[in-house]
């Protein structure tokens, strides 16, 4: 062991690393706490939050004549430093932690107290000068710096995954431009249905992505409400009268979001549900993006003995004991990570759900499932856009193919020559195995310049007026 200093708290004195800008109360924490092997430092996003929330309480209690301002101006610039990604590494608390984030707000004080010091000349642990708790934790509590911190936090991460999403939105918008023009069979049940373009099938995924950036541009303004001022319990005991307000200008200035106190800090200090539908947004984001990822699995299937229509762009050898096998392995780590979301958002329901009286104790948990839930999301976009969809190509010659087999084209010929004629048809190409435009010139329902432009293209992919073979 190297160098150390000598730290106090009320459990005793405890040796603590020389180098370290934390304290002792983050060193109990750490040996406490080793559960996920992650450290809040994994969470930029909550670093930098935590950092912000620090800066603007300092801000706000120079303002009240409460906190001189050579110390405040200390604390804001090693909040500065450590807002543009000095000293993250000195976050060292498992992200898992007991305490309600008592160990997470600790940490930032610590941290945030001895780069402080140096600044203003001193050496790290040299409290009697500059105090984690007394002032840079001023008029503050885990209570309400916590979740405030989650929410900045967050607000950064769904900032990243819309700008993932829409990346990906882009990539297959792209493609369903690319394959506009490539007729194809459609499924229902995995049976064949009626025709449409694999474009329309592509530009499917990019309206469904463009649906959930809406749903979380719209989840999003219930987490810029805070709870910064409620110390404790939501009282505001400890705190000026005016803190709260002062507070929020300065969050708002440092982070650039619109930011708002919450209109009953005791309720908000209290409640979990904003993290419950934020997490239910992204848990319906995943569901879509699983879905998307199965159907590129299956429209690649094959090569040869599969549905095939499509080709995935191969990315490394898929056997160690089949060569040439080449496996979809994009769209099943999406897969995967979709599965992750899922297991999250049951995790953020339980412990918001476990909250009591005045406190949810279990905010921690909740945030190592949102930003984990984030973290892979975007990610996954950026790698499902980039190593995936962009390199996709068609099969065209396969698609053609499952067109003149399939016996569903007849379905565009039902209101032609009515659905009693259209099962014969159907069912006599199934039995012979020939196919609907056989059948129906065999049996004289249609002439070949009729059926030809009842089975042009556009015919067969959008809404249509017939002449009626049975209008009764």
């Amino acid at each position: 062991m190297g160098k150390t200093r000598i730290e106090h708290d009320l459990l005793g004195d405890r040796e603590v690393p020389d180098e370290a800008y934390y304290g002792v109360h983050t060193l109990r924490a750490k040996e406490n706490f080793q559960i996920s092997g992650t450290t809040i430092s994994a969470f930029s996003e909550l670093v930098v939050a935590l950092a912000s929330v620090k800066e603007a309480a300092a801000q706000a209690n120079t303002e009240l004549g409460l906190l001189a301002p050579e110390l405040r101006d200390a604390i804001v610039a090693a909040c500065e430093e450590i807002r543009h990604g000095a000293l993250h590494d000195q976050f060292v608390v498992d992200v898992i932690q007991g305490g309600a984030g008592t160990s997470t707000n600790m940490n930032a004080n610590e941290v945030v107290c001895n780069r402080a010091l140096e600044i203003l000349g001193h050496q790290r642990g040299e409290y009697q000068y500059l105090h984690p708790n007394e002032h840079v934790n001023m008029a503050q509590s885990t209570n309400d710096v916590y979740p405030t911190a989650i929410r900045i936090a967050t607000c950064f991460a769904i900032e990243r995954l819309l700008r993932a999403m829409e990346h990906l939105r882009a990539a297959f918008a792209q493609k369903a431009t690319e394959f506009a023009h490539l007729l194809k069979i459609g499924r229902t049940q995995l049976q064949d249905a009626v025709p449409m373009t694999l474009g329309q099938e592509f530009s499917t995924y990019a309206v469904m992505i463009e649906e959930d950036i809406a749903r979380l541009t719209e989840a999003s303004a219930l987490i810029r409400e805070i709870n910064l001022g409620a110390t404790a319990i939501g009282t505001g005991i400890t705190a000026h009268p005016e803190y709260a307000g002062k507070a929020l200008t300065a969050l708002r200035r440092i982070t650039g979001l619109d930011l708002s106190t919450a209109p009953n800090l005791i309720e908000a200090t209290q409640d979990c549900g904003a993290f419950v539908q934020l997490s239910g947004v992204l848990k319906r984001i995943a569901v879509k993006l699983s879905k998307t990822c199965n159907d590129l699995r299956l429209l690649s299937s094959g090569p040869r003995s599969g549905l095939g229509e499509i080709n995935l762009p191969p990315m490394q050898a898929g056997s160690s004991i089949m060569p040439g096998k080449v496996n979809p392995v994009i769209p099943e780590v999406m897969n995967q990570v979709c599965f992750e979301v899922f297991g999250n958002d049951l995790t953020v329901t339980f412990a918001a759900e476990a909250g009591q009286l005045q406190l949810n104790a279990f905010e921690p948990i909740i945030a190592s499932a949102l930003f984990r839930s984030f973290k892979h999301l975007t990610n996954g976009c950026m790698t499902l856009a980039n190593l995936c969809v962009k390199g996709i190509t068609a099969n065209p010659d396969r698609l053609r193919e499952s067109i003149e087999r399939s016996i569903a084209l007849v379905t565009a010929l039902n209101p032609i020559i009515g659905y009693k004629q259209a099962t014969e048809v159907a069912a006599e190409a199934y039995a012979n195995g020939t196919n609907v435009r056989e059948v129906v010139l065999q049996r004289g329902l249609m002439t070949e310049a009729e059926l030809e432009e009842a089975l042009r293209h556009e015919v067969l992919t959008q809404p249509r007026a017939y002449e009626r073979a049975n209008k009764g």
